[in-house]
């Protein structure tokens, strides 16, 4: 299975990298301006975070990824900036959040879905964000926390999820069973 990770310039695209490795998937870190040709050879896609700040609109950071989302056709997952990305791809919208996250949130599941299978309604994760992706047509919300009504979601319709939260991190609970969780959709 290779998995490439979508560099959309976070701190910690390096952990997704070390993380996919330790649970062995073949993974590879690729700019966002790769050619799509390059990306539909993966099994699945993950939009790293970044210090792009959706709720002002889009960036320009971007590259190629709208056109990753329309054609590739597996299992994507967008973490923070790469969540708001896709959220707002498919019609959300993304604003600065009324109350900013930077370090450790107890997050809330709604809906353990696929992706929170096999956890506890309940974890400590880890947050760097000042916006947040909301009115997300399309997509089910699977987790919150106090501060945030849409931290994790799925589409309705494809295998496309999105965290808020970092998984990578090691101060997040249960992160390597989040990435293996999705793991698992890619090799359905």
């Amino acid at each position: 299975m290779k998995v490439l990770i979508v560099d959309f310039g976070s701190q910690w695209t390096h952990r997704i990298h070390r993380t996919l490795k330790y649970l062995d998937a073949e993974s590879e870190i690729v700019p966002v301006s790769t050619p799509v040709s390059d990306i539909l050879k993966a099994d699945a896609l993950i939009f790293s975070g970044g210090a792009m700040r959706m709720g002002f609109g889009e960036d320009d950071q971007t590259g190629n990824a709208r056109e990753y989302l329309e054609k590739f056709s597996g299992p994507i997952m967008g973490i923070c900036a790469g969540q708001q990305f896709i959220g707002m791809h498919f019609g959300g919208k993304a604003r600065p959040a009324a109350g900013p996250e930077f370090g450790k949130v107890e997050l809330m599941i709604d809906d353990k879905d696929e992706l929170f299978d096999g956890l506890p309604d309940k974890f400590t994760v880890w947050a760097s964000h000042n916006d947040e992706v909301v009115d997300t047509p399309g997509f089910l919300v699977l987790a919150h926390s106090k501060d945030c009504s849409n931290e994790a979601f799925k589409s309705k319709t494809r295998p496309i999820y999105g965290c808020l939260f970092h998984p990578e991190v090691e101060h997040t609970e249960h992160g390597s069973e989040i990435y293996a969780n999705f793991l698992k959709m890619a090799k359905k």
